[in-house]
């Protein structure tokens, strides 16, 4: 659970990319001569993101390795901004002032060792299920669900949820897909 006050205050919500937006797994190859990486992205976590993004907040994704195939996913799901650098911390924080985020207006969600100094200075860290004890140590919400198994999705309907957006952004995506019959307030 999501204090109200705490989730309106966020502008930003952060999360890493390996074991948070993945299931920890990359499948290493060749194509010919040509070295490539591919991940495995859980599908519900696109449409939180979107929900995220819909809502007016920033979304951010910061991985301490770069990759074509997490670049690839940032640039089809339209994220705000795609930090890949191996010092975190100097990167999201020059992210920070670029955007006019304070540390208090951002969320982030990570799961291991190089997220802690992220993770002690946003006013809501959160770590996914399969994050190790220092990083659940560090959050103030732990998620119910695996990274790369819906954990994204689970903090974005927590924050929207707790901000009471969640219904109307549900009502909001089926009108836009022209499903105007839907309600996300009916009754079964």
């Amino acid at each position: 659970m999501i204090d109200a006050a705490l989730a309106r205050r966020v502008k930003l919500v952060g999360f890493d990319v390996d074991g948070v937006l993945t299931d920890n797994g990359v499948y290493v190859g060749l194509v010919g001569d040509h070295p490539v990486e591919f991940k495995r992205f859980y599908i519900q976590d696109g449409l939180g993101i979107r929900m995220l993004r819909s809502a007016g907040l920033l979304v951010v994704w910061a991985s301490a390795r770069r990759s074509d195939a997490t670049e690839l996913r940032a640039r089809e799901l339209k994220v705000d901004e795609l930090v890949q650098d191996n010092k975190k911390l100097p990167a999201f924080t020059a992210l920070l002032e670029r955007r006019g985020v304070a540390w208090e207006e951002a969320a982030f969600v990570g799961d291991d060792l190089p997220d802690l100094p992220l993770l002690t200075r946003v006013g809501l860290p959160i770590a996914v299920a399969n994050a190790v004890p220092e990083a659940k140590a560090a959050a103030r919400v732990v998620t119910t669900l695996a990274g790369g198994q819906g954990a994204v999705r689970e903090v974005a309907e927590l924050i929207l949820q707790a901000r009471g957006e969640w219904q109307n952004l549900v009502t909001q995506y089926f009108v836009e897909r022209g499903d105007v019959a839907y309600r996300a307030d009916r009754s079964r």
